[in-house]
């Protein structure tokens, strides 16, 4: 049952790997210490030691709760997803266990609020989105500012409302303002509420669960410390960083059980990769400290300008949505604060070009003021906000969940370390919720002339934040190992010609082989060497066959008499021996060999392993020509900046480095050439028939650079240091407006069928073949796994991204009479998303009696990214081909499923999911 919740949990809230490990070992304390849940008894509390004994067993890096209650923390790094992680205990606890009332603690007002909206329903991150338990009966919220209200409509709400989920949202920071001097907090000196103050109606409830966002920022404050008396059943810590700061440096957490720090994050993509920047041999040594700070604020505008115009570029050439980035300046205090705030809107700063792109976010703002500025930081992310700029002191911690922020200027006096630590965290979610490839658009650069040697030796030290892995992770075993497992069709084993592992039979080997741990060893088809040799041959010309679409338009034509007589003729051929050979006993053996049964069974083994994929292309006919519809340059996010220096980029996570040139090629005779150039390297402009409107193009930028540069000197140090940025984003613009005419177009069909490719996976050595009807108990690590057991698969061992393809598996398993999942080059479908055309490689492939199928498992969420939608539009084109195709001669037709997660139940037929077909 409560295995079926976690995967339920996982599955609807789509729990990234981590998250759903948190979950997993939440459940794994809850196994090891049942008592967490029972409520203390009045005069006879719980034992806690007992129960921190029984947890130090599960978790080796607990050693103590530090709380009067039992406490675990799960330190998760920046931009993981924390919030929806507390969502995901909630729901689980309440689904599995019956929790009803839980507490979260948020550090300060920005989290408080931030919380608040994310656990209300029909907001932007609503975390519970995806539970069908609480879509018509959400979690009531109660608040520092509404309990007393709420606390009155839970004493008087009718019956069964006391099954209901309670989540009560209060700020410590504002208990710890009410306990200064000895008074108790609000809450406690607040009216009665069902005849008792409400803090002592929550303390006396049997199944109050705890929840501390960011614990770290109020660890040994007075407030936390009054919250002992809640008496809990357990308490719930998230944090990125897993210490306190004292004297003597940090002071870890003793309660961790689950840890996955930045390096990890980095490592599985799941955050920017940090950087910083300096220019190239910068002596801060010949410079003021008045000067230093001048130039990190403009070399800081080159790089925003840059990642803007790389931003906008990227979004046009994938037909994603427009980015706006923002610069982060970090001052000393509020006047210095205010200072830089005239500096940037000055007409002496880029020509007062930031003149109402600047918010100061500081303490000193207040009444009218401080709402305006919290309304526009609450914005930044939009593009039709106009902040580029963001001035702040103190107070962007932790709860300011943006995407946007790509470059930090931090001005503030501080070590390497602090720099790394604060600066980073602002700054590493991604804007696209996974990276993209795109260096630019996937990095968070620092920029840093003064400290940049200092930060990059930081980053390399074994305790760096960017190099925690080093020193947390445990010891690699054997286990830990991968090896690249090749996975080949059933044909082979089901002729008896696949080579047997020399390993345990239920395990992946060292050397990377892996079988089926349940498949029944069949009756081998043939017995002797000769038959085999044969039968491997035969196969070989079986293979040939596949371009012959004329005599083999589908598998099926295989088992005729005319193409069995053709292929036994030339698998005689090769069998002959060759001039020179000496006779022996396989040659007498051959002689007394049977070749047309060998090729009789060869071929239907081949038949009942395959199922017909057409090979299709669909080609221009006669003639076809190409060009771009003029248009004019959407400039209004590109201001590129003259620089005197190269700024260095450094990559503080593998080290690699990269560059913002100054002058550095050769000097054009005329300012347009500097563009041309640049745009005549892409394969697909052609000078000759395009030569007009690539200058037509050339001058519009040029007029734009006039708009906001005054001296043609800056325009050609523009011009020539990013003219491949220009170039880009040019082009970028132009294949929007590409056009291809042709006098017609033919679907041509090279092949009515093709043979299997292997599958490519990596895998840990020693790791177990799971089950495919086996409910897992690890269902984060499941890209990690390999599954057999199939009676219909046409491969003895599968690979599956998600839970739900697996639990699709077992219907196909049920319903199906052969399925497989495609291989890479298997379809040779081809999307076009943007400039690309990468190739699209469907989840599933499926024969029925009537019909053949595609099928794409995706979350609810992703059923209408642009991506998902481009492919199966791909998809279905293709479909209808094959379908064509397979009319013409006899074959079935095919459909395209695209199925959403929360569809796929084993209570369901695969005729149920016809309703998903595209068309």
């Amino acid at each position: 049952m409560n295995a079926r919740v976690q995967h339920h949990v996982a599955g609807r809230l789509s729990l990234r790997p981590p998250q759903a490990e948190s979950v997993a070992k939440l459940i794994a304390a809850l196994n090891a210490a049942p008592e967490l849940l029972a409520h203390d008894v009045e005069g006879q509390p719980r034992d806690v030691a007992e129960i921190l004994n029984s947890l130090k067993g599960q978790f080796a890096t607990l050693e103590d709760f530090e709380r009067e209650f039992p406490s675990l923390c799960f330190a998760l790094a920046t931009g993981v997803g924390k919030t929806r992680l507390m969502g995901a205990f909630i729901a689980y606890l309440h689904l599995a266990h019956g929790i009803n009332n839980f507490f979260v603690l948020a550090p300060n007002l920005t989290i408080y609020n931030k919380l608040i909206a994310d656990f209300t329903p029909n907001t932007a991150k609503y975390v519970f989105k995806g539970i069908a338990e609480f879509a018509q009966q959400p979690p009531l919220i109660i608040t520092g500012d509404n309990y007393d209200q709420s606390g009155a409509a839970v004493a008087d709400a009718p019956a069964g409302f006391a099954h209901d989920v309670r989540i009560n949202i209060f700020n410590i920071s504002k208990i710890n303002s009410e306990v200064r001097g000895g008074k108790e907090p609000r809450i406690k000196r607040m009216k009665e509420v069902l005849g008792d103050s409400y803090f002592n109606h929550l303390a006396n409830l049997p199944d109050l669960v705890l929840l501390m966002d960011e614990s770290h920022r109020y660890r040994a404050s007075a407030g936390v410390r009054s919250i002992n008396e809640l008496r809990p059943l357990m308490g719930l810590e998230v944090t990125a960083t897993p210490f306190v700061e004292s004297t003597k440096g940090p002071v870890p957490f003793k309660n961790v059980v689950m840890d996955y720090p930045l390096a990890r994050a980095m490592e599985d993509g799941f955050v920017k990769e940090p950087a910083v920047a300096t220019q190239r041999n910068f002596d801060a040594k010949a410079h003021s400290a008045e000067e230093i700070e001048k130039i990190k604020l403009e070399d800081g505008v080159r790089l925003h300008e840059n990642t803007k115009v790389e931003l906008q570029t990227y979004a046009l050439d994938n037909g994603v949505k427009r980015v706006k980035p923002f610069m982060l300046v970090i001052a000393r205090d509020t006047t210095h604060a205010a200072q830089l705030k005239d500096l940037i809107e000055s007409p002496a700063f880029f020509e007062g070009r930031y003149t109402g792109k600047v918010i100061q976010v500081d303490s000193s703002r207040t009444g009218a003021e401080e709402e305006e500025m919290i309304a526009r930081l609450l914005a930044v992310e939009s593009v039709d906000e106009p902040t580029e700029i963001v001035i702040h002191v103190n107070m962007l911690k932790e709860g300011w969940d943006v995407t946007n922020l790509y470059t930090i200027v931090p001005l503030r006096a501080a070590n390497a370390r602090t720099l790394v630590e604060q600066s980073i965290g602002r700054g590493l979610r991604l804007p696209y919720g996974k990276r993209t490839g795109v260096e630019v658009v996937d990095r968070l650069t620092i920029v840093a002339h003064d400290k940049f040697q200092e930060i990059v030796d930081e980053a390399n030290k074994g305790d760096s934040p960017l190099k925690l892995k080093t020193i947390i992770l445990e010891a690699p075993s054997q286990d830990d190992r991968k090896v690249s497992v090749q996975v080949q069709s059933g044909v082979m084993s089901a002729l008896g010609l696949a080579t047997a592992t020399p390993s345990a039979p239920d395990q992946i080997a060292g050397d990377g082989k892996a079988v089926d741990p349940v498949q029944p060893v069949a009756k081998p088809l043939f017995t002797t060497d000769a038959e085999r040799n044969a039968a491997v041959i035969a196969l070989q010309v079986i293979a040939q066959y596949e371009v012959k679409r004329d005599t083999v338009p589908t598998s099926g034509a295989l088992l005729t008499p005319t193409v069995q007589a053709q292929i036994v003729v030339e698998v005689q051929a090769r069998l002959q021996p060759k001039q020179g050979d000496v006779l022996g006993d396989a040659d007498s053996q051959a002689h007394l060999l049977d070749v047309a049964a060998v090729v009789a069974k060869t071929a239907q083994v081949v038949v009942q392993q395959t199922i017909d994929i057409p090979r299709i292309a669909v080609v221009p006919s006669g003639e076809v020509t190409t060009g771009f519809h003029p248009f004019k340059l959407d400039l209004n996010g590109l201001h590129l900046q003259p620089s005197e220096r190269e700024i260095v980029i450094h990559n503080l996570q593998n080290n690699k480095q990269s560059h913002l040139a100054s002058q550095a090629g050769l000097r054009e005779s005329r300012l347009a050439d500097y563009i041309v150039r640049e745009l005549v390297e892409f394969d697909d402009i052609d000078y000759f028939t395009q030569a007009d409107l690539l200058y037509d193009l050339a001058g519009q930028m040029l007029t734009h650079l006039k708009t906001y540069l005054s001296e043609e000197s800056d325009i050609v140090n523009v011009l020539d240091g990013h003219r491949r940025t220009i170039a880009n984003a040019i082009h970028a613009q132009m294949m929007a407006n590409f056009w291809e005419k042709a006098s017609s177009y033919e679907v041509k069909v090279s092949r009515g069928f093709t043979e299997l490719r292997p599958c490519n996976y990596t895998a840990a050595a020693g790791q177990p073949v799971q089950l495919i009807r086996d409910t897992l108990t690890e269902v984060s690590k499941i890209r990690q796994m390999l599954f057999g057991g199939f009676a219909k698969c046409l491969y003895p061992l599968q690979k599956f991204d998600s839970d739900t393809e697996r639990r699709f598996a077992v219907i196909l398993e049920r319903n199906a009479i052969k399925w497989f999942k495609p291989a890479k080059g298997q379809f040779q479908i081809f999307y076009k998303l943007g400039a690309e055309q990468p190739e699209y490689i469907p989840d599933f492939v499926v024969e029925t009696d009537q019909f053949i199928l595609m099928a794409e498992t995706k979350s609810k969420d992703d059923m209408k990214d642009g991506e998902v939608k481009a492919k199966a539009d791909a998809a279905v084109q293709w479909c209808k081909h094959a379908s064509d195709y397979a009319q013409s001669v006899g074959g079935k037709p095919w459909k395209y499923l695209l199925v959403p997660h929360d569809g796929v139940r084993e209570d369901k037929r695969l005729v149920d999911y016809l309703q998903y077909q595209q068309v």
